[in-house]
């Protein structure tokens, strides 16, 4: 029995997953949800609460692959900056599914409102050793290099204003983009 309550546990958070992806919390329906993952609202209810919650756990459930998908290399911004955008185009909903936390959840500051330091923690200090080798510039705060080098790979990604790249693109587009990431990176953070 608990073996069919994991099971239609995942299937719920994977349904809403998909769901908040694409319309985030308030455009979200629980119906909607409820049909795609075969367990019924009571249910939902039950595990998490209200939408919200279910929207709060979907965000901690997909944390991980939000922020991990991509190892960071501070030693290579200009490559990561690069896989960063072949991410975006494999995994469009963790972007999206993070770009409705942002203007639904927390508005301003830090992204994570907790654990913050459990999860760019590691990350800062590795620019800071970037630096001290002379890696990456000095002169530049090392949560500003991250957030730069995230925001620049974020370019063409499925929140973008300007222009949204997909898989479907031509591959000489893709390239062109990397190339173009990989210098300006490197232009801006890389003496």
């Amino acid at each position: 029995m608990a073996r069919d309550g994991e099971a239609s546990r995942r299937r719920l958070l994977d349904a809403a997953t998909a769901e908040f992806g694409e319309h985030g919390l308030a455009g979200g329906r629980v119906d909607r949800i409820a049909a795609a993952s075969g367990v019924n609202k009571a249910q939902m209810y039950g595990w998490f609460g209200s939408k919200d919650g279910l929207f709060d756990a979907v965000f901690d459930d997909q944390l991980h692959r939000i922020v991990d998908t991509v190892p960071f290399t501070p030693e290579d911004l200009p490559g990561y900056a690069v896989r960063l955008y072949d991410s975006y185009l494999a995994a469009p909903d963790l972007i999206r599914l993070t770009s409705w936390h942002r203007l639904e959840r927390v508005r301003s500051g830090p992204l994570l409102r907790t654990g913050t330091e459990v999860w760019t923690g590691p990350k800062l200090d590795g620019v800071v050793r970037a630096q001290e080798a002379g890696l990456v510039v000095d002169d530049v705060r090392p949560e500003d290099v991250y957030a730069l080098v995230i925001a620049l790979a974020g370019a063409w990604s499925p929140v973008s204003g300007v222009h949204v790249a997909t898989p479907d693109d031509d591959e000489a587009d893709h390239e062109r983009r990397r190339g173009t990431l990989r210098r300006v990176v490197a232009r801006a953070l890389v003496p």
